[in-house]
């Protein structure tokens, strides 16, 4: 990103809004603003689409994650007298980088086949809110999506369960007992009743739940139903998809209320039956989730919006006299001038620059000054290339170790994502492993991130070179040789609202978009006031071929 290469001056020079990067929220931002009129200029410093949710290759992911800390450097000030020149510096999300190769000259053949996605594992709901902006605006014609086969639960025996997600599967789950078949199926009863009748607003033909038992603690409300801790650990951390462990007050962040899980539940079970050729409720984008933000960015292109990557800004221009904020400064040299300026999370102003400012001008700039973090959560991530599958005949799945399941220590879920060539991530015969989980410091969730690849996988043995594609583990089940890994840990930073400069928010550590998008929604909000969204937008066009297994996603 240093070395740039000679860009023509931008014309215009004037726009409605500025976006600086090109993840999911700032594209979404982008088509939504396009598609309602404003002229729109979308920057990336990047040479790909996606910023922090881009799908790259192994050599891709290994720089970009050995270098985000790395900021462009600032050229002189600028000979214009009607404005301040505010330099503007770069942040590293990431820390405790390791990535390790045990079989480099096969992933050096096949490097540039990957897709491996910056901020797994993540996956789409077929009923969340980014697959109804999607339809909505028209971006559904740019990707293609998948099922993901199965949702399992694993424990530190190595035993993976499946997560029953209708009638037949519940009924033909082996591990479920007639008691806990029926228990459940009464609990999927009771829910669908009450969704049910809230849809209908008919209090006398179908059973609803209090609203006492909905203001109570969804894990005292489950234990209350009689259902098993078996059945309790599948709904709150494979369904519900919680964090934090609901049977420890002292440690979990956040206690769910009934309510709230009622919607959760209510996403999965309407999400298993919205497409008809998707096999369960999860859904994966065909060459990686970078394609999401990808899908936006074209539906914005359409619309208007300019496109420059390998650009970064590296100053912001302020008027002398009001202190307001009048334009940016590209790294190119080249001045350009909006309204609004909405900015990647990562960039930041540095705070030797704020000293010699007004107060009007530090007001200004408020949104983009680093804050001491009142939450010190983080998210710690693991990549692992592997030959072979976790679960024999499955490609595509989700695995889900709720609180306490790998070792007592363990605070947070770890939820792991396979996905196989299928999905034109990797090379045929191999997966990608995704992993995540909350934590507290590095050490901590670097730790829990061994455990579960440990109980997945097996390391290679220097000593012995194997050319098996598997190794046997102590109950006789095939375990995947790992070839390649990365681990590290990234800081959630949240999106900042200003009168005319805001940031987005980085990516969190949930497994679906619904608070990212939800993050966008706001802004636009602020942006448009009561200004619908893509209301002119329809679903005229439909680039989607015929595909081996595809979700087509219409209405």
């Amino acid at each position: 990103m240093i070395d740039l290469p000679p860009y023509p001056p931008l014309d215009p020079s004037n726009y409605d809004l500025i976006i600086v990067g090109t993840g999911v929220s700032e594209s979404v931002l982008a088509a939504a603003a396009s598609s309602s009129g404003s002229s729109v200029l979308h920057l990336d410093p990047n040479p790909f689409y996606g910023s922090h949710f881009a799908s790259l290759s192994l050599p891709d992911l290994t720089s970009f994650l050995h270098s985000n800390s790395v900021s462009p450097p600032p050229l002189p000030p600028s000979n214009n007298h009607d404005f301040i020149s505010v330099d503007l510096v770069n942040r590293s999300l990431y820390s405790s980088v390791e990535i390790s190769s045990f079989e480099s000259e096969i992933l050096e053949e096949h490097s540039r086949r990957f897709n491996v996605d910056l901020c797994g594992p993540r996956v789409v709901f077929c009923a969340d809110e980014s697959i109804n902006l999607m339809l909505k605006s028209g971006a559904n014609n740019y990707v293609e999506f998948k099922s993901i086969d199965a949702s399992f639960v694993g424990d530190s025996s190595g035993e993976l369960r499946n997560v029953p997600d209708s009638r037949a599967a519940i009924f033909k789950d082996k591990s479920l007992t007639l008691l806990e078949k029926n228990q459940l199926m009464k609990f999927f009863k009771l829910v669908q009743s009450h969704l049910a009748s809230s849809t209908e607003n008919d209090d006398t033909t179908t059973v609803k739940i209090s609203e006492e038992d909905m203001e109570s603690p969804f894990v005292d409300f489950l234990t209350k139903m009689r259902l098993p801790p078996k059945i309790k650990s599948i709904i709150l951390y494979a369904i519900a998809m919680l964090d934090y462990d609901q049977d420890n007050m002292e440690t979990c962040r956040h206690i769910l209320k009934t309510k709230e899980g009622i919607d959760r539940m209510a996403l999965y079970i309407i999400s298993m039956g919205r497409f008809s050729n998707a096999l369960g409720a999860l859904i994966y984008p065909i060459y990686g989730q970078g394609e999401l933000p990808q899908a936006f960015c074209r539906r914005a292109a359409v619309k208007g919006c300019i496109y420059v990557l390998r650009m970064p800004i590296t100053a912001l221009l302020l008027d002398k006299e009001t202190g307001g904020y009048k334009g940016v400064r590209l790294a190119s040299g080249q001045e350009i001038f909006s309204q609004k300026l909405i900015l990647d999370p990562c960039v930041t102003v540095g705070l030797e620059s704020l000293s010699s400012l007004t107060d009007q001008q530090n007001e200004t700039l408020s949104v983009l000054v680093p804050k001491a973090l009142i939450n010190k959560e983080k998210v710690a991530r693991g990549i692992c290339v592997i030959r072979g599958s976790v679960k024999a005949d499955v490609s595509n799945a989700l695995i889900v170790y709720p609180p306490k399941s790998l070792f007592p220590e363990q605070l947070t879920a770890i939820r792991v994502m396979q996905l196989g060539s299928g999905l034109a991530v990797c090379p045929a015969d191999m997966h990608v492993l995704y992993l995540s989980t909350l934590c507290d410091n590095d050490d901590q969730g670097i730790k829990s991130l061994l455990s579960a690849m440990s109980n997945l996988i097996r390391l290679p043995d220097p000593e012995n070179h194997q050319s098996d594609s598997v190794v046997e583990n102590d109950t006789c089940e095939a375990k995947p040789i790992l070839l390649w890994r990365a681990l590290y840990v990234q800081e959630p930073v949240k999106g900042e609202y200003g009168g005319t400069i805001s940031s987005m928010p980085s990516p969190d550590g949930n497994l679906n978009y619904n608070e990212i998008v939800e993050s966008a929604l706001k802004l636009y909000e602020q942006l448009m006031g009561s200004e619908e969204l893509f209301k002119e937008e329809t679903s005229v066009e439909n680039t989607t071929e015929e595909n081996d297994g595809g979700v087509d996603i219409e209405d």
